[in-house]
């Protein structure tokens, strides 16, 4: 097997790792492995935007309270605090890296950011380029990780397994074992430090806005190898996103609500002011299980956002994406209602880490969706995923500069790896696995979505434990069948953190238990024991 060494390795080329892999540059090799192209990641998919206190009538404070509010009593504040107060920090290093944001003319004439709003938030600080702020983030990053010698780009290295082995008392990540998708040969990298920066989990579901890359594969690596995964029942529904027979679930991006769209049905009746004071920019949990209801209410597949009062030149300007694709599939959003249904959206949770992007295996740090840093409680606040990758991505690399000194030893180096193959089976078909993952996805939308009841997850598990057993994935195999072993393993880790949470709280309502509790406003950890 080929071995190779690195200073620093990261795991996925959305903000987060690209934001590590730009703070480590000056201090040694980094090696960034991608699993499909350098742009294929959740952060490039991003519509809204960032969110930052810059405007003269925005605080830290606000900030802080509105993310609290959405987050339904299970934020961390310490760690809140961080991502307010450091957000505008990084904001601005993208600006001085040459993002291209909107902007506008201030009342004394000069040139200041345009600020939008979204749901949750009682200040417009939302920081965007039209609606596709996550690609001008990601273009904006890749250029300047470029231009450093430093850092190698791996693309299409799938990451199979963590390598870490119990030395001295405790355990030591020392590198990844990676599948080159274009020898088809496996290649163990070995690091000082390793960050996860895999993004999310929405292809565990039939429904979702995430790219085909999001298949759970860090949560579940990490799972593997005994961290602390908390939270993940929290899963995170996007209320609006195009519902067509002619296109893929397209996310409508809250802005768009921020402009003034209102949420209706076919025949203009309008219903969030039923739910909620805030109507349209009510938090996301609310208005998605709004819109199901009156879904359910009028037995119909979706309802509608209505754009039309919105002026067509503001509608061409802001928001150009939605613009372009709903009309490729014969929708004027100037002129015509916009279709939309719920789709999965965002991990709340993930594997858990301290105030620096550490888990508790030394030399192994995550960041951005994937990791579970507190931030996002039990709901994510509108916009602050891009802001929470570049913050703790940021505070991971600092963190892992202890390490630039202290290089693995030989014993880390060699025993971390020294086992990988006997702990892995024969491997399955490749058909089979993708059978196995689309009974999977099946469960997962039907039963363990925006509403559930505890029938219905006992339901899932039991179909997803099944799953795992007959998912056996051998050295043989190919990225598919890792895939689906992840994706079958993720789904059973927000199923059973559903089950042990008896109340209804944020992003996770089930009927058998309807209000929040109390006794029950700690975070869902979930530890595999492993030798």
């Amino acid at each position: 097997m080929k071995v190779l060494d690195t200073d620093y390795l990261v795991i996925g080329s959305g903000l987060a790792g690209l934001t590590y892999a730009l703070r480590l540059a000056p201090y040694g090799h980094v090696t960034l492995l991608t699993k499909k192209s350098r742009t294929d990641a959740n952060s490039s998919w991003a519509q809204g935007g960032i969110a930052g206190a810059l405007g003269e009538d925005d605080s830290l404070e606000l900030h802080r309270n509105d993310t609290l509010v959405a987050g339904a009593g299970l934020c961390h504040p310490d760690a809140v605090e961080i991502l307010v107060c450091e957000g505008p920090e990084r904001i601005r290093d993208l600006i001085a890296l040459g993002a291209r944001f909107n902007t506008e003319i201030g009342p004394d004439g000069e040139e200041i950011l345009a600020l939008g709003r979204e749901g949750g938030h009682s200040r417009n600080r939302i920081v965007h380029t039209a609606d596709y702020t996550g690609w001008e983030c990601e273009r904006t990053l890749l250029e300047a990780v470029r231009k450093q010698p430093s850092v190698e780009i791996l693309e299409h290295y799938f990451a199979c397994e963590l390598l870490v082995r119990r030395l001295g008392g405790h355990r030591v990540c020392a590198g990844v074992l990676a599948l080159d998708e274009g020898t088809g040969n496996y290649v163990a990298f070995r690091a000082r430090a390793t960050l996860l920066a895999t993004g999310g989990c929405g292809r565990v579901y039939e429904h979702t806005t995430n790219p085909e890359v999001a298949t759970g594969d860090g949560v579940a690596m990490a799972w593997r190898i005994g961290a602390p995964i908390a939270n993940m029942e929290f899963i995170q529904f996007h209320p609006t996103t195009l519902y067509h027979p002619k296109a893929r679930a397209f996310l409508i991006t809250e802005a768009l609500r921020g402009e003034g769209g209102k949420l209706c049905h076919k025949d203009g009746e309008t219903f969030m002011e039923r739910y909620h004071p805030l109507k349209e920019l009510a938090p996301r949990d609310v208005v998605a299980r709004a819109i199901v209801s009156e879904m359910q209410r009028r037995e119909v597949d979706c309802v509608y956002l209505d754009a039309r009062h919105i002026p067509e030149e503001k509608l061409k300007s802001h928001f150009p994406t939605i613009y372009a694709r709903c009309l490729e599939v014969g929708i004027d959003i100037s002129r015509d209602l916009i279709p939309i249904a719920p789709a999965q959206h965002y991990q709340c949770g993930g594997v858990v880490t301290d105030l620096h992007g550490a888990t508790p295996i030394r030399r192994l740090y995550a960041a951005g969706e994937v990791a579970c840093t507190g931030v996002h409680g039990a709901n994510r606040l509108a916009s602050n995923s891009l802001l929470e990758a570049m913050v703790f991505g940021h505070r991971a690399a600092t963190h892992s500069l202890q390490f630039a000194s202290e290089p693995l030893t030989e014993e880390e180096k060699n025993e971390a790896f020294a086992e990988i193959e006997e702990q892995l089976g024969e491997p399955m078909a490749v058909s089979e696995g993708q059978e196995v993952v689309r009974r999977i996805r099946k469960i997962m939308q039907r039963n363990v979505g925006i509403v559930r009841t505890t029938a219905g997850l006992l339901q899932a598990r039991e179909q997803i434990e099944a799953a795992l057993n007959l998912l056996k994935v051998g050295l043989a195999s190919d990225m598919a069948l890792w895939e689906a072993r992840n994706i079958a393993q993720v789904a059973w880790l927000i199923v059973e953190s559903a089950l042990q949470r008896h109340e209804s709280r944020g992003l996770h309502y089930v009927l058998d238990y309807p209000e929040p509790v109390e006794s029950e406003r700690h975070d869902t950890v979930l530890v595999n024991q492993v030798d």
